[in-house]
């Protein structure tokens, strides 16, 4: 493992290209999660409102027992992210492993079912591009170091919430917090910042928000972000101190803004419709990772 570990840092071009086809491997499991995890999510809680009726309110509420009972999706009784096996969401037709090659199975499909030639979203060989050059870069950038693995781990979660985010409005706490408590676990050896920054950054950035959350609630009547926005700020926070906070906050907004304005403008979205704001922490969080002591060094320069 150690001539391995020497021969990559020897070999950075050849280091990054074995992450990038390790990543893309990865990234056609990260497209699973981002389908099948709500999925999952949404079963569990109608089995949690089943018991609720079941132990509380079995004499008067037989109907709606009976209509949450009734099968939430079409997909198959035994769901998780192993099984069942990867299939066209059309005819079911099993998808067969050579085709489940990271972007080439796409292109050798030619982004339609081998079967009854129904389009493939180009969303999944892009999900497994951007997973595999995320990665070789940070190998790149890193080298064969313990920061290269859990900002490998860090960038694959990550690209799960994005998905499902922009999917369902949802960043889920079985991503964020996970990653949260792994952040301050790895800080313990000052991995990335002292474990104090760390568990200074973690409360910051849930706090920081939150705080955001209930002023805009309390003069507006509405509610700005969800709380899973909150959580995966205090994931960088607790990643990366509180140092990078301000940064992350201001490059997040900044993003989050422009695009608003640009499908506004495009008539892809009302007003007053929301929008997520977890990819736009998510991609600010990561920038901030690999670029942000150089970015908020330039800017103390400039002053």
């Amino acid at each position: 493992m150690t001539e391995f570990i020497q021969l990559m840092a020897q070999y950075p071009l050849l280091f990054a290209a074995i992450s990038f086809v390790f990543a893309a491997v990865i990234g056609s499991f990260l497209n699973v999660v981002i389908h099948r995890l709500p999925v999952m999510m949404k079963r569990e809680w109608q089995e949690e409102c089943n018991q609720y009726l079941d132990e509380y309110h079995k004499a008067t509420v037989t109907e709606i027992k009976d209509k949450l009972a009734q099968p939430i999706d079409d997909f198959p009784e035994k769901y998780n992210l192993i099984v069942p096996g990867s299939s066209c969401p059309k005819c079911k037709t099993d998808i067969k492993p050579w085709h489940n090659l990271p972007v080439i199975g796409w292109l050798m499909l030619g982004g339609k079912c081998a079967h009854c030639k129904t389009s493939i979203s180009v969303r999944y060989p892009i999900i497994e591009a951007l997973t595999g050059f995320a990665v070789a870069y940070l190998a790149y950038h890193f080298g064969p170091t313990w920061q290269f693995v859990f900002a490998t781990l860090l960038t694959f979660g990550l690209i799960a919430l994005t998905g499902i985010d922009l999917d369902e409005m949802l960043l889920p706490d079985q991503i964020t917090l996970p990653l949260l408590w792994l952040g301050l676990l790895i800080n313990l050896n000052g991995t990335y910042v002292s474990i104090t920054d760390a568990v200074i950054g973690a409360s910051a950035g849930y706090m920081s928000l939150w705080s955001v959350f209930w002023g805009f609630k309390i003069l507006t009547g509405k509610e700005g972000m969800g709380y899973g926005d909150f959580k995966l700020l205090a994931v960088f926070g607790a990643w990366f101190g509180w140092q990078l906070l301000p940064l992350i906050i201001l490059l997040s907004s900044i993003v989050g803004a422009l695009v608003g304005l640009l499908l506004i403008v495009n008539k892809k979205i009302n007003s007053g419709n929301p929008i997520p704001f977890g990819p736009y922490i998510a991609l600010a969080g990561w920038i901030a990772m690999i670029w942000g002591e150089n970015i908020v060094n330039w800017y103390l320069s400039t002053l």
